[in-house]
């Protein structure tokens, strides 16, 4: 049986999106309120989804505590309370967006997962608002 699991995390921290070869006019004409040269910040929600099969013997996916350890070894302390844009190194050169953001949230999460035998990485979701979020599936 094909069975989803999903791991809900949370943090802060902020950022500006902007790009660096623009002018300060154009960041505004495109990013608006959030091309602020002094940041904004964010609550964010992470929602973290593995996939894989339960059988007799394995009677759950993956140990959730596990889960929570990997999800928060390599991302949460990378983020919370930090600057997207200057102090998170897998964000160095790109646009702090949510969806950017989201995408790299997967990249860092893959591999750490997937060294479990018959779990893989479904999704990640990324709620920068409580209206606002981004999900990402893989390739």
């Amino acid at each position: 049986m094909l069975v989803y699991i999903t791991r809900k995390e949370h943090f802060n921290a902020a950022h500006r999106m902007f790009r660096e070869e623009w002018s300060l006019e154009k960041n505004i004409e495109v990013f608006g309120k959030c091309a602020n040269p002094n940041y904004h910040g964010h609550n964010y929600n992470l929602l973290v989804t593995v996939k894989g099969q339960v059988g007799a013997s394995t009677p759950y996916l993956i140990d959730l505590k596990v889960l929570k350890v990997i999800i928060n070894e390599h991302v949460i302390e990378k983020l919370d309370h930090k600057n997207l844009n200057l102090n998170v190194d897998f964000m160095y050169g790109k646009t702090a967006t949510t969806e950017l953001l989201c995408i790299e949230i997967f990249h860092q999460l893959k591999a750490p997962i997937e060294t479990h035998e018959g779990i893989f990485l479904h999704s990640v979701k990324l709620h920068e608002t409580e209206n606002n979020s981004t999900e990402y599936f893989g390739n």
